[in-house]
């Protein structure tokens, strides 16, 4: 398949969107249609009921099916529980993960996943970017700052969101926990050492990628910059980062996907055509552009353009293009929503007694 592929295809392979409206628009129809865009991500701009997602994914994958590749299409989110939930009136309340690290037992925590999980792919929705990994005493996002128990925690989540269907996403990595700055609103630096680094933060990433089969969950890197690693360049644009510390030194061969390179932490640094670039050299697989088309089309005409003019090596481009190949080929079930199921089974008596028996529900 990967032979048969012309550039502009395997390029829009490596992206991840997201789009305005509550139904499929022209724009990102388009962007499926003729970039052959391999994902999407929504936000509560996306979803209004759980009938109405599942109409949305559907149109979607019909969209992907009838183009040239007929690859099933990413559909993404972030559904992480506590304040990070989408369509929140409509969907179960999920605790925050630092509730659930504080009260709530490692069964728990595969349960409420698998619920969440349960939920979504009703809904079409086949990729949620969690569990947090990140060490943190004080951030509602994170389980806690114990490597063993984040580490514990996370691995259940992966293996409930798993168990109904969706991939989970181990993010921020290798860890955002130390950081005071939001990456969404600028750049910032994590001091600690390497060994420092190793012990702690990287710890909950480096036990589930050695015991866990890599197609069943993808990598977000972060923002954030690491001078023990990499003087110059955040982690999600670093090869010291992604291919001697994720690939070579843990040994993950899953995938590798950005956060969203419109954030700050980025966007004030790097142009668009010059961030994808630099993260497909870097060992990047999957690009992430959440909100603007002229952003999402300056990524990817940079990149097409860098591989064009021999910036970036095609051997590299294909090294990522065959592993979105391998997940959407081996790992993800075509299966379409069905939208009367997705209305009876999200946020429904049973999920809602059992989050409520956990006496941490929002």
């Amino acid at each position: 398949m990967l032979e048969s592929m012309t550039l502009e295809e395997k390029v829009g392979q490596l992206m991840m969107v997201g789009f305005k409206g509550t139904k499929a628009s022209r724009k990102i129809n388009e962007l499926i249609e003729k970039k052959h865009i391999g994902g999407v991500i929504y936000f509560d701009r996306n979803m209004k009921s759980p009938k109405q997602v599942a109409r949305l994914s559907n149109s979607l994958q019909q969209t992907a099916e009838q183009s040239t590749l007929s690859l099933p299409l990413m559909v993404a989110v972030d559904q992480e529980g506590g304040e990070i939930i989408r369509m929140k009136e409509s969907v179960s309340p999920l605790p925050a993960q630092q509730d659930l690290g504080k009260h709530a037992s490692a069964e728990d925590m595969y349960k409420v996943a698998k619920l969440n999980g349960t939920e979504l792919s009703s809904m079409g929705i086949n990729i949620n970017f969690a569990p947090v990994l990140d060490l943190s005493k004080t951030d509602k996002r994170s389980v806690g700052e114990d490597p063993e128990k984040v580490y514990r925690y996370g691995k259940k989540t992966i293996q409930g969101l798993n168990d109904a269907s969706v991939t989970g996403a181990l993010k921020h990595f290798p860890g955002n926990g130390r950081s005071e700055v939001d990456p969404h609103v600028d750049t910032s630096s994590v001091k600690a050492n390497q060994l420092d680094l190793e012990n702690s933060d990287i710890y909950p990433f480096k036990r589930i990628v050695s015991e866990m089969d890599d197609q069943s969950f993808f990598v977000m890197v972060t923002h954030i910059k690491y001078p023990a690693y990499d003087q110059q360049k955040p982690a999600s644009l670093s090869k010291v980062i992604i291919e001697d510390l994720l690939r070579g030194k843990l040994n993950y061969g899953g995938l590798v996907i950005t956060d969203d390179l419109e954030m700050g932490a980025v966007n004030k640094y790097f142009s668009y055509e010059e961030m994808g670039k630099e993260a497909i050299l870097a060992g990047a697989d999957i690009l992430l552009v959440c909100h603007e088309y002229a952003h999402e089309l300056e990524v990817y005409e940079g990149l097409l353009e860098a591989v064009k003019a021999g910036k970036v090596p095609m051997e590299r481009i294909d090294q990522s293009v065959k592993r979105v190949l391998t997940y959407k080929l081996q790992a993800m079930n075509r299966t379409k929503a069905d939208p009367d199921q997705a209305e009876k089974m999200v946020k429904n008596p049973e999920s809602l007694k059992y989050l409520e028996s956990l006496k941490l529900a929002n």
